[in-house]
Parts: C-alpha cells; sequence; structure tokens
C-alpha cells in the first residue's frame, strides 16, 4: 500500500542512529522526555528491539533536512482470548508543529494500521485527550469507552490528562 506521502517526506521503522535526527525533539511535543542521553536512548532502542515482534516505532523523515518531523508507535499485544487474537495499541503519535495539518498524521496513523493489518491483529485501540478526537474519528476510530489510569509517580502525574 502507498502513502502518497510529499516527495521530501520518508516513512520508515525507527533506527539506532534516530536520536542524532531529533526523535526525542519531536516525542517533547508530546510529552516531557527528561534528561535522556544518547547512550540512554539508543539503549531503550535495543531493548525494544530484542523484543521482535512487539514495538513498532515509525518515523516520518524530511530527507532534505535529515531530521524526523513525526513519529508513532504500534504495539502488539498477544492475547490469550479470542482465539490467542492480537490486539495493536496505537502510542505516541505527534507530528511537528511545523508539518501539522499536512495530512502527515493520518498517513502515519496509515502506516500504523496497515502494521497491525498485516501481523493479524483483530482491532487496533488507542487512547487521547479530547482535543484530539475529531482527528482520530478522520483516521476511523470510533469512541468506545473510558481511558483510566493509575499513576504510580511525579513524572506520570504530571503527564496525567
Amino acid at each position: 500500500a502507498t502513502l502518497n506521502l510529499p516527495p521530501n517526506i520518508l516513512c520508515r521503522p525507527l533506527q539506532r542512529t534516530d536520536f542524532q535526527r531529533g526523535h526525542l525533539s519531536v516525542l517533547s511535543h508530546l510529552a516531557p522526555v527528561g534528561d535522556t542521553t544518547e547512550e540512554m536512548w539508543v539503549e531503550q532502542y535495543e531493548w525494544m528491539a530484542r523484543c521482535n515482534g512487539t514495538y513498532f516505532v515509525v518515523v516520518l523523515v524530511d530527507v532534505e533536512r535529515d531530521v524526523i518531523v513525526g513519529t508513532g508507535t504500534l504495539m502488539l499485544e498477544r492475547k490469550f482470548m479470542l482465539n490467542l487474537g492480537k490486539q495493536g495499541h496505537i502510542k505516541d503519535v505527534v507530528i511537528t508543529a511545523e508539518q501539522q495539518g499536512k495530512g502527515l498524521g493520518i498517513k502515519l496513523i496509515q502506516a500504523l494500521d496497515l502494521i497491525g493489518e498485516q501481523l493479524g491483529c483483530y482491532k487496533t485501540i488507542l487512547d487521547c485527550e479530547p482535543k484530539n478526537e475529531a482527528f482520530y474519528r478522520k483516521c476511523g476510530y470510533k469512541r468506545m469507552g473510558i481511558d483510566m489510569q493509575h499513576c504510580y509517580n511525579e513524572t506520570a502525574t504530571s503527564h496525567a490528562a
């Protein structure tokens, strides 16, 4: 399937060298990233990579500037119910402010949905802030319940919406 992205935008999996392309900077538009060094970031990247078939982090790269302008993650949850079904969870979707309004967010969600479908997920779910509900509706998502959370530390509490 083709995403019909602008010619200067590449959609690809996160790479070990993407700290230098601003991956954390993009994520900081969504939530605090803390004082993460490149070494710490690479350690986290390698840990996630070892969880083969669980984390699918996708980035949108402006190839002319060699910088990341968007990112999102599909996490695969394996179930005991529903015939040992698989459910996708979309997390940490963000497009940089200067690239918003160009349709890149929808393209990013389409890429994550395609990964979920190709992995055999029976559905993909996400949670979002009320201000983003209209965007996700445009992407084909429906409101299906209430998002609940139990925060265990100040970092989580400060990000609780």
